[in-house]
């Protein structure tokens, strides 16, 4: 027996499972719909699906470099408990390697690709498992990686760079963790864009009211503060966390002479663990309460 999209889309409602698991089950069953419901539950697949529905805010952040080839992927998952395990952790590592080996062009299709893998892994471990964001950078020049625990992952692009060059995977690593530790927000003055500059003006003025300073005073100040911003906020003007005295783009020039080559800082992408997820705040008093009936 054949079955169409509709029967795909119907046993997806009636579960929750995956797109592909449906799929599959269909095809096992000969597209009898209450067979494949019988086999998405013994395979555990509903179930599984039924976990995405909560908030996976903990886990990691997994880099990996290979030659001209970079990748960040953050996968997800309930507890640092178990974003900590062998599985969860080894995962995360089969994923970078799938997106630098496979060539994703978007989250979609990574998603759809690791379906069957999302669901086991939740199916394992009980918590919600999902990938939820990558950066993949395929560059002729050179790339530089830092991870800080897995919670925050860093890659830096140098153009013009020998990549075996010691002096050069030096500066890659040392401005991959200035960024990992500066957060910059742009890479030059050139890519402030003026909508972020009306919001820091903005900010700038409450603050300054909030301290009392004289209105007639307050725009002056504000001009003041966002002619110093590119310093703060982009790479090649932040002072180098190392060397204060030098600034990152200061930096990038000297290696470069000193390697012979003209170097130039391209680009760099950071993934931090968790950002813009919306996290349930427990309170354990509350819940202590709760457990021994307490008020």
């Amino acid at each position: 027996m054949s079955f169409k999209a509709s029967d795909v889309k119907t046993l997806r409602e009636q579960t929750g499972a995956g797109m592909m698991a449906c799929k599959k089950a269909l095809t096992e069953t000969n597209g009898d719909m209450e067979a494949a419901v019988d086999f998405l539950r013994k395979k555990g697949l509903a179930a599984a699906q039924k976990k995405q529905s909560r908030v996976a805010a903990e886990g990691t952040v997994a880099t990996l470099v290979e030659g001209n080839k970079g990748v960040l992927v953050e996968v997800n998952c309930e507890t640092d408990f178990v974003s900590k395990g062998d599985d969860f952790q080894g995962f995360a590592k089969s994923v970078a390697n799938d997106i630098l080996k496979e060539g994703y062009a978007d989250i979609t299709a990574l998603k759809a690709a690791k379906e069957s893998d999302v669901n086991e892994l939740t199916l394992k471990l009980g918590e919600k498992i999902d990938i939820r964001r990558f950066v993949a950078k395929n560059t002729d020049g050179a790339l530089g990686s830092y991870n800080h625990g897995g919670r925050i992952g860093v890659l830096v692009e140098v153009k013009g760079a020998d990549a075996s060059n010691e002096q050069v995977q030096e500066l890659l690593k040392d401005v991959a963790m200035h960024v990992a530790a500066a957060s910059p927000k742009f890479l030059s003055a050139n890519d402030i864009d003026e909508e972020f500059k009306k919001k820091e003006a903005a900010i700038y003025a409450a603050q300054l009211k909030e301290e009392g300073k004289p209105e007639n005073m307050i725009d002056k100040i504000v001009d003041g503060k966002l002619k110093k911003l590119s310093s703060e906020v982009c790479l090649l003007e932040q002072k180098f966390v190392k060397d204060p005295d030098l600034t990152v783009g200061k930096l990038v020039e000297k290696v470069g002479k000193e390697v012979g080559a003209e170097l130039t800082l391209t680009s760099f992408n950071m993934l931090t663990l968790g950002e813009g997820i919306e996290k349930k705040e427990d309170n354990l008093a509350d819940e202590v309460a709760k457990m021994t009936g307490g008020n």
